[in-house]
């Protein structure tokens, strides 16, 4: 415990709270002395010698002296190992059964005693000693997996064993994924823990781990750029360590990554090829992200502390009469009811329906916080008691209800680990239908029980039903609000089939994307919070979930109108544009930060609002591609060394680069381009890539450059509503073009895409369709 925590927990002790907090933390203790085996002596082990083979589909199985390698390459080329029995499911990140194998790619023998699997896109060898590869066609060695270690009880009753799976890289790759990281999107040298957890307040740069933790690298070099996935949902640790060229002798030295896990299976999935390429194959392997509504990529207003629904009526009032558009109000802890979760405080909500229809009227939606934990010995927790045979909560080893300290009081929480809980959880949504809500916002489902000291989450030591498998948290905690985010969306599409989901989540693990996005949690009102904001975004999207947003502003203090306005410029170009803040904090809405800052707030605004036809084209395209809406630089080019460490420039979509002001009272600033010819969507001025511009960043605005040849759907500006295009212009000789897919209303369906091609005709510039028609009305710019 650090000084801060320490005086924090003294402090609690004042407050029935707090003390009640205590008890929890020590309850917790006394559960995992319990319900934990000491591990006592442990002997280590590796692999051992190859004995011998067994093809298999796709690849085959491996065996040592002490343990066996499965290897198997799949139809779509991503690669999967796993040891001593472990197989590709059941998986909570793996969408289905899994991809077939490639019945092209056979198991033969390689050099030196050793063996391989050859497929179109990928070569897999192993050595005599246990060590695997993953080679390109051309036999260029991406990855080089060291021969695991294993620590197990010598008494097997004390529990599995713990691993450790070391891994060398190009010395010019670079790393970036984990989840959401504050630090990054590049991830230096150091220790990256995989739990996730609330940090007890704002955090910054420094803090690790937060809430969304996942053990996916996505690593680039000149080589190629490859995915890893350990797929294990036990607490870990990664140390990665960059590698160096032309170091000591004048040799390389190699990129490295140990990922050390406490137990569980060690199986690893490993896509490799283009940036793109790679994504698309984590999105088929893991599921297609969902699209959000329409009106969940507009701009949206939270806060911890609406005190009624005059002061929510009093909000979006002032969002109207200012010409601001706003597209959804959330609703914090505080309508409820004594904080109790599917309830309304109805004194000072005396007509949520009423609320919410006559905000709909105007095309404001209201948006529900959830959190997981159920208050003892109310109606819902009566209600998750006759679950199954042994009610829907999470017990000990004893077989004890579990109990933490949350918001609402002693609260026990729902093991969403089990089909029976996930289809009773996804039922009491519609309740919230029924109040009016259109949004869902997934929160505290790390999940959290308050504590003064240790973890402040349940008891490693209370048990999971992990859909039939069993476990404890110790393989729980991670998945656990993946799993709830599966209870909300399937309970939200057997209640309303006709309509899609909007639901985000603080936590969650691989494969999220496929309930919906996530958010950044608290992030502290400080520069260095809006700087984390980007990384996390940029990193979430590496790992395959595409929508997600910080809170505009930070969660916990009070931003300068400088900070703010900033803020807001960054959040109009990422997936979730959202502010909010704490009941402590200083209030979000533009308006409290002077004229100024309410001028440039509505510009900001305005230029989302009429971007939001580009947004549903990047949701539609993410769930086909897995492309993210927010991309790093180097996206297109991660050959291009320069753009793999420029973290402050971010790519929308193929069309634009966003060059967002992170630093205070700055009015200019430095532009890394990719190469090619890049517009200022503000003055008009063409400038060429690769290299380094120096671009004016006053107050009001930020460089947002325009890619030669982009084409965009954009709102119509006359007014009703309509999509129009937007072409910038090709450079002489090039033609450009681009993908439009357009709103599908609230439910299922995809869409179809449409294609343009952007081209000089002479001495004008043309769009045309697919068919080879030109397409009229479209606004050309950069002639």
């Amino acid at each position: 415990m650090n000084g801060r925590d320490l005086v924090r927990a003294v402090k609690d002790l004042g407050t029935e709270r707090g003390r009640r907090a205590w008890r929890s933390a020590w309850r917790h203790r006394r559960a995992d002395a319990v319900g934990l085996p000491r591990r006592g002596a442990e002997r280590a082990r590796v692999p051992g010698l190859l004995t011998g083979t067994e093809p298999r589909p796709g690849g085959g199985v491996l065996r040592f002296a002490r343990s066996e390698l499965l290897v198997r390459v799949t139809s779509g080329g991503a690669v999967f190992w796993g040891w001593d029995g472990a197989a590709p499911t059941p998986s909570y990140a793996v969408a289905g059964d899994g991809p077939d194998p490639d019945p092209r790619a056979v198991l033969e023998p390689d050099t030196e005693g050793g063996w391989r699997v050859v497929s179109e896109r990928v070569t897999v060898a192993v050595s005599r000693h246990g060590a695997l590869e993953v080679r390109t066609p051309g036999g260029t060695v991406l990855r080089r997996e060291l021969p695991p270690r294993w620590w197990e009880p010598v008494d097997p009753a004390r529990g599995g064993a713990r691993w450790s799976q070391r891994s060398e890289v190009a010395a010019d790759a670079r790393f970036f994924g984990l989840g959401g990281r504050a630090a990054g999107p590049r991830l230096r040298d150091g220790a990256y823990r995989l739990w996730n957890t609330d940090p007890k307040g704002g955090f910054g740069p420094d803090t690790d781990p937060l809430y969304l933790t996942m053990p996916v690298q996505l690593v680039v070099a000149d080589a190629g750029t490859h995915l890893v996935f350990h797929d294990n949902s036990w607490d870990g640790r990664v140390v990665l360590r960059e590698g160096e060229e032309g170091a000591g002798s004048g040799a390389d030295r190699p990129g490295s990554s140990e990922l050390r896990a406490e137990g569980g299976p060690l199986r690893c999935w490993v896509l490799v090829g283009t940036p793109a390429r790679v994504l698309q194959g984590w999105s088929g392997l893991t599921g297609p992200a969902a699209v959000p509504p329409e009106w969940a990529l507009g701009y949206q207003h939270a806060r911890w502390g609406f005190g009624s629904a005059e002061e929510v009526r009093r909000v979006a009032d002032g969002y109207a009469a200012r010409g601001m558009a706003l597209s959804a109000v959330h609703l914090d802890i505080d309508h409820y009811d004594g904080h109790r979760v599917f309830t309304v405080d109805e004194g000072r909500f005396p007509d949520l329906p009423g609320l919410a229809r006559e905000l709909g009227a105007r095309g404001v939606r209201l948006v529900s916080i959830i959190d997981p934990a159920v208050k003892t010995g109310g109606a819902v927790h009566a209600s998750g008691l006759s679950v199954g045979t042994g009610g829907a909560f999470v017990r000990d080893a004893r077989g004890v209800e579990v109990r933490g300290e949350v918001w609402p009081g002693e609260c026990a929480y729902p093991d969403f680990t089990d089909p029976a809980v996930r289809e009773w959880w996804g039922g009491l949504y519609e309740e919230r239908l029924g109040q009016g809500f259109a949004g869902f916002w997934h929160d505290m489902n790390e999940p959290v029980s308050f504590a003064p000291f240790g973890d402040n989450t349940l008891p490693r030591s209370a048990r999971h039903a992990m859909d039939g498998a069993g476990g404890d948290h110790r393989s729980g905690h991670n998945v656990y609000g993946l799993a709830m985010a599966r209870a909300g969306w399937e309970g939200l599409v057997r209640l309303r089939p006709d309509e899609r989901p909007f639901l985000f989540s603080r936590s969650g693990w691989a494969g999220m994307q496929r309930y919906g996005g996530s958010w950044s949690g608290d992030v502290e009102s400080s520069w260095e919070g809006l700087r984390a904001s980007l990384a996390l975004v940029l990193g979430l999207g590496l790992c395959g979930v595409p929508y997600s947003g910080p809170d505009v502003g930070g969660f916990g203090g009070s931003p300068s109108a400088e900070l703010y306005v900033r803020w807001l410029q960054l959040g109009a170009y990422l997936p979730l544009f959202r502010t909010h803040s704490a009941i402590w904090a200083g209030r979000r809405e533009p308006w409290e930060f002077g004229a100024e800052a309410e001028e440039q707030a509505r510009a900001v605004m305005a230029e989302r609002e009429r971007l939001r036809p580009y947004f549903v084209t990047l949701a539609h395209l993410a769930r086909r591609t897995g492309a993210p809406y927010v991309r790093p630089l180097w996206w297109g080019a991660p050959e291009e060394r320069s753009l793999r460490d420029c973290e402050d420039t971010f790519l929308l979509g193929d069309a634009l680069l966003v060059a967002p002001v992170l630093e205070c009272g700055a009015d200019r600033r430095a532009v890394r381009l990719p190469r090619g010819r890049w517009y200022d969507t503000a003055t008009g001025a063409a400038y060429e890539g690769p290299g380094q511009v120096l671009l004016d960043a006053p107050r009001g605005r930020i460089p947002v450059l325009a890619r030669a040849g982009a084409l965009l759907p954009v709102r119509d500006p006359s007014g009703g509503g309509g999509v129009v295009l937007e072409a910038w212009a090709p450079a002489r000789g090039r033609t450009g073009g681009g993908l439009v897919v357009r709103d599908t209303g609230p439910g299922f369906a995809a869409g179809g895409i449409e294609r343009y091609t952007v081209r000089w005709a002479g001495d004008e510039v043309v769009v045309e369709d697919e068919a080879g028609a030109r397409v009229p009305g479209v606004t050309v710019r950069g002639v």
